[in-house]
């Protein structure tokens, strides 16, 4: 089925202010102007789906430095008692995959049966534009149909072109574009014709910025690096690129040097609850013996409140006693490491010195060059960043 004639927000906002940008690669810095204040890009935003992020405070939160931080208007739309809120709000369309076992699609909408009480919702896009403009976000997302990135078929392309359509129906609802910034997202699986067409059709669109969708689905990285690659190549300069669902280090790494922006993932969050620790050499297991006589911080270049304060030795017996205390110092932690790495990134492209940058963290986090990820090494080599 073909798209519908463009549309688009009359006099979208412009919300990216660009202050430096790497001579080697695509990676760029920049601030985004939004109503409840600015936010310093690249960016990682930790996700509190419901409102809030479980083991850390909204106030830890902040003084952290976390000026972003991401909702999702599925499970807010079904507490009628939730907050106003102030961070990016998913649509609820990944509930599409994360639920598949409780939804339908149709033109229409997405038919839910709620985890909660069992009542069935139909989430269209103008009810997805009307949650989030009660919930007052700053960036809200257009209702797009995300399959797994692991289907193949006309599947594919059946969402690709009904994310359109609902892109210009989520345009047509929404009432506050002067207060909330609706953000496309691109889809069109591992389909590099799909993607293209994709691209193609929402940049007619003039919305404030652009999302790559349907990745970090299982996919192999050769496949992931490449459709990011392809879409910050088409999207447009003067917009935010958001880079859906990832978190991994290396990954956050290398998506700035092929041009994104902003970063959203459960995954420094969701490792913490499993007592890991993220260090710059990759991730500590901290419920190993290794850990039960060691009396240094996670790690001793991080001032976060967990390190500043607390041992391995010590978050090792709490994680065997149960306390739940050590999730949350490990909370605190890996979002305090997602933010100081995406700091240390934005400064080095500030300086003019981003290239020196991936060479160092890829040594720190790797050792010896023969086990540098082959993904990550061409996909850098993609956009002039050599590892040698």
């Amino acid at each position: 089925m073909a798209a519908a004639s463009p549309t688009s927000l009359e006099s979208a906002p412009r919300i990216l202010r660009l202050v430096a940008e790497c001579s080697r690669s695509r990676a760029r810095a920049g601030e985004l102007r939004l109503p409840h204040g600015p936010v310093t890009t690249p960016v990682f935003m930790p996700v509190g789906t419901q409102a809030t992020m479980k083991g850390i405070t909204a106030e830890q939160l902040d003084a952290l430095g976390c000026r972003i931080c991401l909702g999702n208007t599925y499970h807010l739309g079904l507490r009628p008692d939730c907050p106003a809120v102030c961070f990016p709000q998913d649509s609820g369309g990944f509930q599409m995959v994360s639920l598949v076992s409780l939804s339908e699609v149709t033109e229409e909408g997405v038919r839910f049966r709620s985890p909660y009480n069992g009542d069935e919702t139909l989430l269209s896009p103008e009810r997805s534009v009307e949650i989030q403009n009660a919930l007052g976000s700053d960036i809200i997302m257009q209702l797009d149909d995300v399959v797994s990135s692991t289907v193949t078929g006309p599947r594919v392309e059946e969402a690709m072109y009904r994310s359109i359509r609902w892109l210009d129906r989520c345009i047509a609802a929404h009432r506050q574009p002067e207060k909330q910034n609706l953000f496309a997202i691109i889809q069109g699986g591992l389909d590099a014709d799909l993607r293209a067409t994709c691209l193609e059709e929402m940049t007619k669109r003039d919305v404030p910025g652009f999302a790559i969708g349907g990745l970090s689905g299982g996919e192999s990285k050769d496949q992931f690096w490449r459709m990011v690659a392809l879409s910050t190549s088409r999207l447009p300069k003067d917009k935010p690129r958001y880079l859906m669902g990832v978190g991994y280090a290396t990954d956050l790494v290398v998506c700035v040097a092929l041009g994104c922006d902003m970063f959203d993932c459960v995954f420094p969050t969701r490792t913490a609850r499993f007592g890991s620790a993220l260090v710059p050499t990759g991730n500590l297991q901290l419920k190993k013996k290794q850990f039960q006589k060691d009396f240094r911080p996670i790690d001793p270049e991080c001032a976060c409140p967990t390190c500043q304060k607390h041992s391995r030795a010590f978050l090792h017996a709490l994680l065997h006693s149960d306390n739940t205390a050590a999730l949350h110092h490990l909370t605190v932690h890996n979002i305090a490491y997602q933010l100081q790495l995406m700091g240390a990134v934005r400064t080095s492209i500030m300086e003019k010195r981003f290239p020196d940058f991936v060479r160092d963290f890829m040594r720190t986090m790797y050792g010896d060059p023969t086990l540098y990820p082959t993904w990550a090494t061409e996909a850098l080599a993609s956009v002039g960043i050599t590892l040698s």
